[in-house]
């Protein structure tokens, strides 16, 4: 994207809620940066801002989305205990997705802050690679290492027979945590 005239205040967080409404992506922080003619930290700034406001900015590993109305589909959600090697975490995340759920967190029991939570929200396998590219560029470490491989996440479909063949494929690969 190509640097835009630097915009100013809340004409800039006004730009930022409109950028996000029309995104059905997330966007990072470097191309709405990009696209104000800021810096990152200044978008990150204006984030926390808007987010103060009560809107509804969520961050996620692919940049920032805008939590839409409730959708037109009921959708179900479960929360499945998962185990297994960082390097599963691939394999765990495809067999999720394929099985047609949204993976929309990750969380962990940490013995002195309780449960540290993650957004993921990966839909598909283009999702997941750039998920663990991000991973692996910036050598974060997954959060289930500080649990011996151990934690939990949020699944969610438009159908409950979904989520169950998620887990079934889960189980069968033996990533379920029991």
């Amino acid at each position: 994207m190509a640097k835009q005239e630097k915009l100013i205040g809340e004409q800039r967080r006004e730009a930022l809620l409109s950028w996000l409404k029309t995104s059905d992506a997330p966007i990072t922080g470097t191309e709405l940066a990009n696209k104000a003619g800021v810096s990152r930290q200044v978008i990150v700034q204006d984030i926390s801002l808007l987010k103060a406001k009560n809107e509804p900015i969520i961050a996620t590993s692919q940049g920032y989305l805008l939590m839409q109305t409730q959708p037109e589909t009921p959708m179900y959600e479960r929360i499945i205990p998962c185990v297994h090697t960082p390097e599963q975490t691939e394999d765990e995340l495809n067999t999720m997705v394929d099985a047609g759920v949204t993976v929309k967190n990750v969380i962990v029991e940490h013995p002195v802050y309780g449960d540290l939570e993650a957004l993921v929200m990966v839909k598909d396998r283009h999702d997941v690679k750039n998920f663990l590219a991000r991973i692996s560029s910036t050598n974060a470490p997954l959060l289930s290492v500080l649990t011996e491989g151990v934690h939990l996440h949020t699944i969610s479909s438009d159908t409950e027979e979904k989520l169950d063949v998620c887990e079934l494929h889960l189980k069968q690969k033996g990533y379920i945590f029991e």
